[in-house]
């Protein structure tokens, strides 16, 4: 038997169990499953066997499989409804807090009101503290619960903490050393713990040299650092150095997959990429914003063409290499775009000045440009006959793909150099101003060159 039909055997059995309250046979091989597999379950059952679930789990059983949920679960807040409210708080409870966070942050004033006062007085506590941090910084996806030690302890006494403290951390493979005034002075692995002496001294075995970020910081320098550095966790500081929690790799991931389909959407001209809304009207209010911004841009474009219409009427062939100058133009500034987007996102655009950078993408515009107006012009010029109109349709191509590339990676770099998310400038956007740029060089030229082409 194949693994998926092991698993779909498993689905049948755990979905007649629910509606059969059999709850032995349901928690015999649901709490087998691992977590991810026992989330997958439950975002494919219905309201009626979910109601049927909730009883036979307990809070904490249910925090795991809500650890998994993500916030922009179509049903999300479906689910919390269909909880009795003292459930859900207790499930919160058996969270870890920046999970509870992630969730609680999703809801309304009075929702969120209302768990915290059914919660316990420590829990709830523990979530105030990083409700207050503002969204998309190291504060607001850190974890409080960490395991810290003092330096002038020995090996023994901080295994003692770490054994006593592991169950309720999110991670133990590190342990931060504070002194009694919680400033952050050094850091200390699982590894280094174990292969010590018993009476070592902390002070004596622990790193001092430790990476930390400052709890205003945003997310995506914090998961760049910790993907340049390959570290498993990071810890959060205020502005006088004491420690105010962790961030876990487990986070990270999910802001890089949150800043890659933000970055997605915004290219795509798309409110929410992630968004799996199924109702075509909610779709449709997402897509148009940008779209009408497009449109007015086209209508533009077509303005610009008006401009030139007795160009048109005296050499109609022009017409035929519009969408062919206007399509190269915005494929080369789309490719630019994501060339300087990328750059700007991975931090090497630190290691170039933005001088540097556009003329060495003047530079590669300039290449493809020549080449593609080479072979342009020779296949006008075995179609057409007319030399004269396939080096116009030559130059217009090497001078647009060169203008293009340039515009396409100039202008993410001066939004990132005004603090303005790049990813703004999206494919459509530059294929857009491509296309006015495009038109504005191929009928300025064949107007100016027009008795060559009668």
């Amino acid at each position: 038997m194949t693994a998926n039909t092991e698993r779909d055997y498993d689905h049948k059995i755990l979905v007649d169990a629910l509606y059969n309250e059999d709850i032995t046979t349901f928690r015999d091989i649901f709490l087998k499953l691992h977590p991810y597999d026992q989330t997958k379950f439950f975002l494919k059952l219905e309201k009626d066997a979910r109601m049927h679930l909730y009883k036979f789990l307990s809070p904490e059983e249910m925090a795991s499989i809500f650890e998994n949920i993500e916030e922009n679960e179509d049903n999300f807040k479906q689910y919390l409804e269909e909880m009795n409210p003292t459930f859900a708080a207790q499930m919160f409870e058996n969270m870890y807090v920046d999970d509870a966070v992630d969730v609680l942050n999703e809801l309304n004033q009075d929702q969120l009101a209302s768990y915290l006062t059914i919660m316990n007085k420590e829990s709830a506590e523990e979530i105030r503290e990083l409700l207050h941090y503002e969204k998309f910084t190291a504060g607001s996806i850190m974890t409080t619960e960490y395991i810290a030690i003092h330096a002038n302890q020995t090996v023994r006494s901080a295994m003692q903490i770490l054994k006593s403290k592991a169950p309720d951390a999110e991670t133990i493979y590190y342990v931060y050393v504070i002194d009694e005034e919680k400033r952050l002075v050094g850091v200390i692995s699982l590894r280094d713990l174990i292969i010590h002496d018993d009476e070592s001294m902390i002070a004596d075995i622990m790193n001092e040299r430790v990476f930390s970020v400052k709890v205003s910081d945003d997310q995506e320098e914090v998961a760049r650092k910790m993907k340049d550095y390959d570290f498993l966790a990071l810890p959060v500081v205020d502005y006088q150095n004491r420690l105010l929690g962790i961030i876990t790799v487990d986070d990270i991931i999910d802001v890089l997959d949150e800043e890659a389909s933000d970055d997605y959407s915004k290219l795509a001209a798309v409110s929410d990429v992630d968004s799996h809304d199924p109702n075509p009207i909610s779709a449709a209010k997402k897509r148009l914003p940008w779209l009408i911004i497009l449109l007015f841009l086209g209508m533009l474009t077509a303005s610009l063409i008006g401009q030139f219409e007795d160009t048109l009427n005296k050499v109609a062939i022009l017409a035929v290499f519009i969408p062919l100058i206007a399509g190269m133009a915005g494929n080369t500034g789309t490719q630019a775009l994501a060339v300087a987007v990328r750059r700007i996102a991975t931090g090497d655009l630190e290691k170039d000045k933005i001088g540097k950078v556009l003329l060495k993408e003047a530079g590669t515009g300039l290449i493809i440009g020549l080449v593609c107006g080479i072979f342009v012009t020779l296949i006008v010029f075995l179609w057409q006959k007319e030399l004269f109109l396939g080096l116009l349709v030559g130059i217009s191509i090497l001078s647009t793909l060169t203008v293009s590339t340039i515009a396409g990676a100039f202008v993410p770099l001066i939004m990132h150099r005004l603090n303005i998310d790049p990813a703004v400038a999206s494919g459509p956007f530059i294929t857009t101003i491509n296309d006015m740029i495009s038109i504005l060089i191929y009928f300025g030229m064949a107007t100016l060159f027009m008795n060559y082409l009668l």
